[in-house]
């Protein structure tokens, strides 16, 4: 969740002293990381997943405010749209009580949240892009009255010096212009908490950077922005464009984007935070009284929060993050390459696929990373996202091979073995892993059905182009609500 802000005007004086105080808090980072002060003992796995609203008819909803009263849960927070809310499920270890514990608790979180957003006539939707948004549903009326994201999009376009382009080309062809980042609160999210050690930091970093493509092509839920038909996943090529600080003359220079894969892979933790850093200029320079230093050297444990605040204004795809609880500090990886639902049953597939895979990766003596070049493993994201589980998908000692392949001949055992690891019996893991075995045998998961029943539907019902994705939208909440994984889904 981000951190709020108030609403300010930067001055050079603020950004000048932010950046000395970003570069205290690296150093601090540093020797915290030599003299190993960080909680790992009890690792914890977490879940936020990002939602929209929706009202009766499936359309768009503007109402997080009042939903948000009306939830009146610490767990429940905004998001940069109005039609946007968040919920961060606590963090857990990855076997207590087992997944059905798990997927209770977040169901009746989230039957809870529907219930109260009924009584103001809104609804939820765990869909990676919902259909039904329109263009002109994402102009500067719907951004969040929060003031983190105003000042966010003032800040993005002082850098941009223009409006924000839009293009991607998939079945159909998109092109058009923004003058807010609010086209980013198209993209939801399900971001997956994995809490390591610093000498387990990198490993587990670059695991996750490798099969970040996979996860995609398995999970992909998101093939309609704008009324239109375009990538299986096309929150991804959104989510780089819509945040993007780059005017066209910058990008050819080789600027990085703040949206990010990376181009290496790493060897500390503290590589990232050093290129958060070298590469990328503070957006909300903000300082706190708190020296970092002197903090540490009086026995206390410093919040670095010049660090993070920056850090959380960089979108890797999956992301350093160094928190401060009960007094003890520690690190996760934030995994945030896949789309919101369709299911809880399928949000608990992909964890388990993806907490079970990298434990297995991490513990081979020849690491994955080690074998696969790092562009290789960025070209498979984008691959995957324009084409989802049919996407063929490069792998060592397979070449380029279908995705379904990769994961049932290679992958799913090794995510078996990596969660046996973990301490789950086969009882618990075989139907959570199951599920993603039967996306790959059937071929389906969220985007494929949502594509099916939208040409069904319109096809055969003779309505308009949008009514037939507000169709489809509906029975897509519908069948969310049945907690069926999408595979199951039945277009008719």
């Amino acid at each position: 969740m981000g951190r709020d802000v108030p609403a300010l005007v930067f001055t050079r004086d603020d950004r000048r002293r932010y950046r000395n105080k970003m570069q205290d808090c690296l150093d601090t980072f540093a020797l915290m990381l030599r003299e190993s002060r960080f909680e790992s003992e009890r690792p914890q796995v977490g879940l936020e997943i990002e939602l929209n609203l929706v009202d009766s008819a499936a359309e768009p909803a503007m109402r997080s405010t009042d939903v948000l009263e009306a939830i009146a849960d610490p767990a429940w927070s905004s998001e940069l749209g109005r039609f946007n809310l968040e919920i961060n499920i606590p963090p857990r270890r990855l076997t207590a009580g087992g997944p059905d514990a798990w997927e209770q608790e977040i169901r009746d979180a989230l039957n809870h949240a529907e219930d109260r957003a009924a009584q103001v006539g809104a609804h939820l939707a765990m869909v990676g892009i919902l259909p039904t948004l329109q263009q002109k549903d994402v102009g500067e009326a719907a951004l969040s009255e929060n003031p983190r994201y105003r000042l966010l999009n003032e800040q993005v376009f002082a850098a941009r010096g223009e409006d924000l382009r839009i293009s991607v080309d998939g079945v159909d062809r998109l092109r058009t212009y923004a003058d807010t980042i609010t086209p980013e609160a198209a993209c939801t999210s399900t971001q997956f908490h994995l809490q390591v050690s610093p000498d387990e930091f990198a490993g587990y970093w670059n695991a996750a950077q490798a099969i970040a493509g996979v996860q995609i092509a398995l999970a992909a839920n998101s093939p309609f922005l704008f009324g239109k038909e375009l990538w299986r996943e096309t929150r991804i090529p959104l989510f780089e464009q819509a945040t993007d600080t780059r005017p066209e003359e910058i990008k050819v220079q080789g600027v990085r984007p703040r949206v990010w894969f990376g181009e290496r892979w790493i060897n500390s933790v503290f590589d990232l935070f050093e290129e958060n850093l070298r590469y990328f200029p503070a957006l909300l320079p903000l300082c706190d009284d708190q020296d970092p230093k002197e903090t540490l050297e009086g026995g206390d444990i410093p919040e670095l929060s010049e660090l993070t605040l920056h850090n959380g204004t960089i979108y890797r795809w999956n992301r350093p993050v160094y928190a401060v609880t009960n007094d003890r500090p520690h690190l996760r990886v934030e995994n945030r390459v896949l789309p919101a639902g369709p299911t809880v049953a399928d949000v608990l597939a992909n964890g388990a696929f993806y907490y079970g895979l990298t434990r297995a990766l991490v513990e081979e003596e020849r690491p994955v990373w080690s074998r696969m070049s790092f562009s290789a493993a960025e070209e498979n994201l984008h691959t995957a996202a324009r084409h989802g589980i049919d996407a063929r998908l490069y792998w060592p000692g397979m070449g380029e091979v279908p995705v379904a392949e990769l994961v049932l001949r290679r992958l799913l055992p090794l995510a078996h073995r990596g969660l046996e690891l973990s301490g789950m019996d086969a009882q618990w893991r075989e139907p959570l892993l199951g599920i993603i075995e039967q996306r790959c045998v059937t071929g389906r998961n969220g985007a494929v059905w949502q594509a099916e029943m939208f040409h069904h539907i319109n096809s055969t019902a003779h309505v308009s182009h949008h009514e037939a994705l507000r169709r489809m939208t509906q029975q897509y909440i519908d069948y969310m609500h049945l907690n069926a994984p999408a595979h199951t889904w039945p277009v008719d």
